[in-house]
């Protein structure tokens, strides 16, 4: 008697076997075979009510577990909602695979339903991405889709499986499987003689300043940059923000940043977020060195600094820390670390006491000191924060290890979804969501996906009535009297919440919020 499976069953075991047991997802025509596949195997489909909140979850799992996210979606325009999202972890170098249904191969070119040209819109978005074409290949393509997700910069990858190569049989064979080893990311390692040449750079700098990127602001990233800062004495800056030398979270970071004399960019790109290097952000005879992943990040600064590149490596971040801290010994100076965090930690003295003076409305800063409040109760909590003012606001104020943000792409809405996914991961410490009442509404029916699985998130949301980042644009570039398209209704969010079945308090006196948290 042979032993047959479909395509969908390869799929499914293939993550089960993996280790990847959690499956952020939305229901569709393209893959409901898989949802009959993972029956019988450890594979938890936690399902959403739209497919880019499928991606943000899948996102903020692989941030904080450090693992490969998954999200699976049906095809056509479930695809490109799911797509669309891709930006994120792209730009906030996060490990995920999205599995999008696609229509049936011998349906392309002739019309079939939902069809698009899946693997090219990713493609833009992605690291990689492509259409599986052979029942065979499913398993080796999920264990490649791992490996580049998790290899260099991670950041997601795509994969389109078509609904007949998901009900195709097959007969089991031992070569549909893939070796855990497949899964395994590809290391690029920082040599002893490559680490003593920074270390040695950074020693004949006077103030010199080691950025990194997103990996570096994870909680192990964060760890890790510590060690490699108290091994070397130079400072160690992690960034993550939209807003680059203007993150709220750095304070004055970009003035002292105008006094180095040699910039280490450890997985940072030299982009828009650094003013690419420039005059007046950047000294003119500072000198750079990259120790990047990616030979194209090099070449990048080699083109634009010519000479002031003194060296670079193709290095994965994580391993170029280890191997600075394991070769390092003190190169720099007690008085310049203390002044570029001084500047980091930098708030307006006026911050301390200033207060909203209008009735039944919080100020940000009022705001953040409740939360503040609330969080020096629980150390551990998960802090999620959306774009926009308010989530700036509680950027620059709140500190968590354990902070997810919106990321280098800048896009807004994904507090929610990050939330979510946070709650699947942490069943202990709370996790706090912060939004403005524009960021909300986009995932604002997500509230019932956490009710029904059960995700115990805090959302707050800052209600303004008015897309106010942009309103403050509109104010500073065109003035108080050409002020259009930015308002919002006060709408009741709280009541929305109740009317969805969580529960909800609107609280408009900041006295009152650590006990509303609670």
């Amino acid at each position: 008697m042979t032993n047959t499976l479909r395509g969908a069953d390869i799929v499914a075991r293939t993550l089960n076997l993996a280790g990847m047991h959690t499956v952020f997802t939305l229901s569709g025509n393209h893959i409901m075979s898989m949802f009959d596949a993972v029956i019988g195997t450890e594979i938890e489909l936690l399902h959403v009510r739209q497919e880019a909140t499928a991606v943000f979850m899948a996102t903020a799992w692989a941030a904080l577990t450090g693992k490969v996210g998954v999200a699976l979606v049906t095809g056509g325009p479930g695809h490109t909602n799911a797509a669309s999202a891709l930006c994120t972890p792209l730009a906030s170098e996060t490990p995920v695979i999205l599995l999008s249904g696609h229509a049936a191969t011998h349906e392309i070119g002739r019309g079939g339903f939902q069809e698009l040209p899946q693997a090219a819109m990713a493609a833009t978005v992605s690291k990689a991405a492509w259409t599986v074409e052979n029942v065979k290949d499913l398993g080796h393509a999920l264990a490649r889709a791992a490996r580049i997700a998790s290899s260099g910069r991670p950041g997601p990858v795509h994969l389109s499986l078509p609904s007949d190569i998901l009900d195709s049989e097959i007969e089991d064979e031992p070569n549909l499987w893939p070796t855990m080893q497949e899964f395994e990311p590809l290391v690029s390692s920082l040599g002893q003689i490559a680490a003593q040449a920074v270390i040695s750079a950074l020693d004949k700098a006077e103030h010199p300043i080691i950025a990194g990127g997103p990996l570096l602001c994870t909680a192990r990233g964060r760890a890790a940059a510590r060690r490699l800062e108290e091994t070397l004495n130079v400072p160690v800056i992690g960034m993550e923000s939209p807003r680059g030398l203007n993150d709220p979270a750095l304070g004055a970071f970009a003035e002292v940043i105008q006094q180095t004399d040699l910039f280490v960019l450890l997985g940072k790109p030299l982009d828009f977020t650094l003013k690419f290097g420039e005059v007046p952000a950047f000294n003119a005879d500072c000198k750079f060195i990259v120790l990047d992943p990616e030979v194209e990040i090099i070449r990048r600064v080699a083109h634009g600094k010519g000479e002031r590149l003194i060296l670079s490596a193709v290095v994965d971040s994580l391993s170029a820390v280890e191997a600075l801290t394991t070769h390092g010994s003190p190169c720099g100076n007690d008085a310049w670390r203390t002044d570029v965090h001084s500047a980091v930690n930098y708030r307006p003295a006026e911050w301390e006491t200033l207060t909203s003076y209008s009735d039944k409305k919080m100020h940000a800063l009022d705001f953040c000191r409740g939360v503040n409040a609330f969080m020096s109760d629980n150390p551990d909590t998960v802090l999620v924060c959306d774009g926009g003012e308010i989530g700036q606001w509680s950027q620059g104020m709140l500190v968590s290890e354990r902070r997810i943000i919106n990321g280098v792409a800048g896009s807004i809405g994904s507090a929610i979804p990050f939330g979510l996914a946070a709650c699947k991961v942490e069943r202990v410490a709370p996790v706090i969501a912060i939004s403005g009442d524009g960021a909300f509404g986009y995932h604002l029916a997500e509230l019932y996906t956490a009710i029904r699985c059960n995700l115990p998130v805090i959302a707050i949301v800052g209600n303004d009535a008015r897309w106010n980042a942009e309103h403050q644009i509109q104010v500073r570039a065109y003035g108080e009297n050409r002020i259009h398209g930015c308002e919002l209704l006060p709408t009741r969010y709280d009541l929305v919440a109740e009317a969805l079945g969580a529960y909800g308090e609107l609280v408009t006196n900041a006295a009152e919020l650590p006990a509303a948290l609670a």
